[in-house]
């Protein structure tokens, strides 16, 4: 810009002209090298440019701008509409004249070369009547200024702002904001966000993914193999500082995979970082809140009071998770929140120098806190650590049956020091619950080790309390087992814990008051069935089997104990299993108690909440609701992994912990990519999900689903021989009468009816466990075409009507309304011949109808003169057998009115009598 064109824009008298401004600041730097390309952003940016403003706000080092830059440089790269957005980055020590001194800048390089506003530019805090100016100006230019501001967290004082928001709000949309902040901007982010005028790019987005992993590693010349890219960026929590700075340290090492593995907070770049550029940004208290509530891996606001003593706790964590970005809230009432892996390992490591006897009294605390908030298992290792051994030991002998972990990933966190010997003499449970607390982290052989020890004090306890601690033992046994993946231990030490169960109440009549039952004998009854019941569930469940009863069982057991967690499991579990079998209400309602369990942190809840989900999707697909399916199945993704997941193709991961959850998971996504139109899709993922079966002998039934579904798919296709052979090569007795239906579906599409017949087992002789719902349905409506085509249109209407008896409870209706259509034909044709389901069948002939592909109506036939609403209404009736009396009587009418709305349906549709009133209406899509 030369004079002439910063006089006609005018100065503000008072400032040097001559003050000099730097260059450097009006202009993005160039990113280090090597910039990893982050496309998904990139069309972020580009979106948000549209709006008033874009905040792209996170913590030090997580790639603000770095991202703008890029941007910044790529749009002026390719704008061919004059000047690209301007640039500024805020210092420091900006107040309102030098904040505006540079803004000043940065807009005349925005709008001077294109549009010439009437009002000057101010070069410092400007007056009121010079906004109004500015403002105008911007609101009458021919085309949007897009100003970037980086660091704007920087302007200490909120009334430095007041101008740019004025002109963000009076500038007509003509001023487009893009800021690059940490947080605590002086910003009305608030009315922005309900307005819908903020886009907001936050640590989530920012965050490394796996793919971006890699190629920035490959970038800094150091790939490594795909389970330490994940390792990486799990560690890391994908900030691209710390990825940085492990790549380039990554090069040199010898063993980088290794490396990988022991990459932390205390790596001395990484530690030096986040002391100079996070922490040293934060005041003192909060810092010592982060420092203290970093003895849990999540806190919410009553732990942090517990532990800090501080009152304000919930506002200081939202301060930190929303202002300074420093916390991860995680979803749930409380809110939760979360450090990132490394900022955590650095401040354990700060916690760890605190004295002794102050952090034992840290952990003293939090002890109590979580045994109060029924968080056992927290409060046991906390108990350990503080080395009150008799709470540790009280919190075992209470908590027992919830102190097990039903999922294989380990705890981590350092291990707790063991009991001194008096203590273990005294008290010998303390043992166990240090076997507890070790099999709960995942370590088994110091698991193995301490209950081995605790045998050895076991002999001088009195007999009531040996018999106990012998109860403890074997049900401690267990559970390593079970985390060991030993089913026969598992198995064995079930029946040693079972043949422990106290004396039961007499069968039939009245106890007397020496047979009366100790209600606490009761409630260790139930511990002892609920637990090894869920021990044994999930022993089958993992071989591939379809243990629902004992489930059911298991967790009614754990709701007469009380026990929340084990009965979320058993919840959890049955749900899937019994959406499996078609028990579609048992099913949903099983799954909303299990999500309905007081919230848990951590994986292990979360993978019971996927199972809950899991089992929600099975039953809106079996409904025919795809869209809630496809939402329940994401959210289902801890148990089934997400469609996009790196080591997946087409939605399947390459392991899972449960085969029946990753097999039900494959069932949902084949009819969902079939009911979009891509069989194909559907097909190679129920070829993956049945191979990976393969070694798994007790998967027959679930296996047999998968064969069918696949087979199901190929006839469609068209390949009806390689259907028969698929089917024909599983002989199976608990997966035979599932795939005796499949074939009988596929010879009938083949046109061979006969032997459709033959196929064909009976349907309702076969008890309900061999036969799952669904499938049980779709051998119905087979059976009542196959009645149909033989002549017999009354035996197939009594077979018809039986399936809507057995489908309209549980709500099932994929299986009408993704039906051949000749099952479409015999629900049509039900409705005249009469049914008890009237208003079922009619919704379900409209369902078919729309998920059925049709022709086109012809422009020619559309009708004239519109149907009133009672004609419509009154036209529904028609479909059935009701009289013209009788559909008076229904709607209130009297006769006249409806044979005279009946005479207009028939002119209107160009009919003469009903049968062909409903043919046409149904063409035109009526009903």
């Amino acid at each position: 810009m030369d004079e002439q064109d910063r006089a006609r824009l005018g100065t503000v008298p008072g400032r040097p002209a001559d003050t000099p401004l730097l260059a450097s600041r009006l202009t993005p730097s160039a990113p280090p090298e090597p910039v990893v390309a982050r496309p998904r952003l990139l069309r972020r940016l580009d979106e948000g440019s549209a709006g008033p403003v874009t905040l792209v706000a996170a913590p030090a080092g997580w790639g603000k701008t770095t991202l703008l830059a890029s941007w910044v440089r790529l749009t002026a790269g390719t704008s061919d509409a004059g000047p690209g957005p301007a640039w500024m980055s805020v210092e420091a020590g900006d107040d309102g004249d030098r904040l505006w001194a540079y803004l000043a800048e940065a807009l005349r390089s925005a709008i001077g070369a294109a549009d010439r506003p009437a009002a000057p530019v101010p070069d410092r805090a400007p007056r009121p009547d010079q906004l109004e100016l500015l403002a105008a100006a911007l609101a009458a230019a021919d085309r949007p200024v897009l100003l970037v501001l980086d660091d704007l967290h920087r302007v200490a004082d909120p009334a430095a702002l007041a101008g740019l928001e004025f002109l963000l709000r009076h500038a007509g949309q003509r001023l487009h904001l893009m800021v690059g902040a940490r947080a605590g901007l002086p910003l009305p982010l608030h009315r922005l966000r309900l307005a819908g005028e903020l886009t907001e790019i936050g640590p989530d987005e920012l965050a490394f993914t796996d793919e971006e992993v890699a190629d920035l590693l490959t970038a800094h010349g150091a790939p490594v193999p795909a389970g330490a890219v994940r390792r990486l960026r799990e560690r890391t929590g994908g900030w691209p500082a710390a990825l940085r700075i492990a790549a380039l340290a990554v090069r040199g090492q010898p063993d980088p995979e290794r490396w990988v593995g022991q990459f932390g907070g205390d790596h001395p770049e990484i530690a030096g970082y986040l002391h100079e550029e996070v922490l040293a940004a934060i005041d003192p208290a909060d810092r010592d809140l982060l420092r203290r509530t970093a003895l849990a891996e999540t806190v919410c606001a009553d732990l942090a009071e517990a532990l800090t003593g501080r009152d304000d706790a919930a506002a200081a964590l939202a301060d930190l998770a929303g202002a300074g970005g420093l916390l991860h809230r995680e979803d749930g009432r409380p809110p939760w929140y979360r450090c990132d892996p490394l900022l955590a390992d650095l401040l354990r490591a700060e916690l760890a120098r605190l004295p002794a006897d102050e952090l034992r009294e840290l952990h003293a605390r939090a002890a109590d806190w979580y045994a109060g908030d029924g968080r056992p298992a927290d409060g046991l290792r906390h108990a350990l650590a503080a080395g009150r051994w008799n709470r540790a030991g009280d919190l075992f002998v209470e908590h027992w049956p919830e102190l097990t972990r039903y999922d294989g990933d380990p705890v981590s966190g350092p291990t707790p020091a063991s009991p001194p010997p008096e203590v273990l003499r005294v008290d010998p449970e303390v043992a166990l619950a240090c076997a507890a607390e070790r099999a709960y982290a995942g370590d088994l052989p110091a698991a193995t080790a301490h209950l081995r020890a605790a045998a050895g004090y076991a002999g001088g306890l009195p007999v009531p309390r040996r018999d106990r601690f012998l109860r403890l033992a074997t049900a401690l046994e267990l559970t390593v087992a079970r985390l060991a993946g030993d089913p026969a231990g598992v198995r064995a030490a079930a029946a040693r814990l079972l043949r422990t169960r106290p004396a039961e109440a007499p069968a039939t009549g009245l106890p007397t008051p020496a047979q009366a039952v100790d209600p606490s004998s009761a409630a260790d009854d139930a511990d002892l069935r609920a637990f090894a019941g869920t021990a044994l569930g999930l022993v089958e469940l993992a071989s591939g089997a379809l243990p629902d009863a004992r489930f059911v069982r298991a967790r009614a057991a754990a709701r007469e104990a009380g026990r929340p967690r084990t009965e979320l499991v058993g919840a959890s579990r049955s749900a899937l299993l019994l959406a499996v079998r078609g028990e579609l209400r048992a099913a949903e309602q099983a799954a909303r108690d299990a999500l309905g369990v007081a919230p848990c942190q951590g994986r292990s809840c979360r993978l019971d909440c996927g199972y809950a989900y899991l089992a929600l999707a099975l039953v809106a697909l079996h409904r025919d609701q795809p869209e809630e399916a496809a939402a329940n199945l994401a959210l289902a993704a801890p148990v089934t992994g997400p469609p996009g997941h790196p080591e997946a193709q087409d939605g399947w991961p390459e392991s899972t912990a449960e085969p029946v959850a990753a097999a039900v998971a494959a069932l949902c996504r084949a009819h969902l990519h079939r009911d979009a139109g891509d069989p194909a899709a559907g097909q190679r993922l129920l070829v993956r999900a049945r191979e990976s079966l393969a070694d798994r002998p007790a998967a027959v039934e679930v296996a047999g689903l998968l064969r069918a579904a696949e087979a199901d798919l190929r006839a469609e296709r068209g390949d009806v021989d390689a259907a028969r052979d698929l089917l024909a090569g599983a002989t199976d007795d608990a997966a035979a009468p599932a795939l005796a239906v499949t074939l009988a579906r596929v010879e009938l599409r083949a046109g061979d009816p006969a032997a459709a017949g033959r196929a064909l087992p009976d349907w309702q002789a076969l008890p309900s466990a061999a036969l799952p719902l669904p499938v049980r349905l779709d051998a119905g409506l087979l059976d009542a075409v196959l009645a149909e085509r033989g002549g017999d249109g009354r035996r197939a209407g009594r077979i018809l009507e039986q399936v809507l008896d057995l489908a309209g409870p549980q709500g099932c209706r994929r299986v009408f309304t993704r039906a051949e259509p000749p099952v479409r034909a015999l629900l049509a044709a039900h409705l005249d011949a009469g049914t008890a389901h009237f208003s079922l069948v009619s919704d379900l002939v409209r369902g078919t109808e729309q998920t059925t592909t049709r022709p086109p109506v012809e422009p020619g036939g559309t009708l004239d003169e519109p149907l009133t609403e009672r004609e419509l209404t009154i036209l529904r009736y028609l479909q059935s057998i009701l009289s013209n009396v009788e559909i008076a009587a229904e709607l209130s009418l009297s006769v006249n009115t409806v044979k005279t709305h009946v005479r207009n349906i028939y002119r209107k549709l160009d009919a003469t009598r009903r049968r062909e009133a409903v043919r046409r209406a149904r063409e035109l899509r009526l009903i």
